[in-house]
């Protein structure tokens, strides 16, 4: 009997959206306002899933608090606060897209949650605009 337990956190974070192969014109027609050479902000909410077989002893697929201190210390204090082009070494060279955002999160997290927990990550952009890793 699997369960499905969530955690909710928040972090505000610069990018700009650039592929530093194509041409300004290119850029500017894909990404428009995202690829403002100023960067722009976001503030972006986690949902951070964890699904397994709750424990005999404690009850818990996992302890929360163990989980929100390792989403604290994998992800909210490494970009909150930060432009994620210039002070990440995560997105040097990966363009921050929400898509690849959720990604990076879900390769922080996953080499400290048991594997015999699926993960998932979902990562709200905008109120409207967010993102599932893994898509299953």
């Amino acid at each position: 009997m699997k369960v499905a337990v969530f955690r909710k956190e928040h972090f505000n974070a610069a990018h700009r959206l650039h592929n530093p192969n194509w041409t300004e014109e290119q850029n500017q027609r894909v990404y428009g306002k995202c690829n403002n050479g100023n960067f722009h902000g976001h503030n972006y909410e986690l949902i951070v899933k964890v699904i397994g077989e709750p424990d005999p002893e404690t009850g818990y697929v996992i302890d929360m608090k163990i989980l929100s201190d390792l989403i604290k210390e994998q992800v909210t204090d490494r970009f909150d606060h930060k432009n994620l082009n210039l002070d990440t070494h995560e997105f040097k060279t990966l363009n921050p897209t929400a898509e690849n955002i959720s990604i990076v999160i879900w390769n922080l997290l996953r080499p400290h949650i048991d594997s015999k927990y699926d993960l998932k990550i979902t990562l709200y952009e905008t109120e409207r605009n967010f993102v599932e890793y893994p898509a299953y």
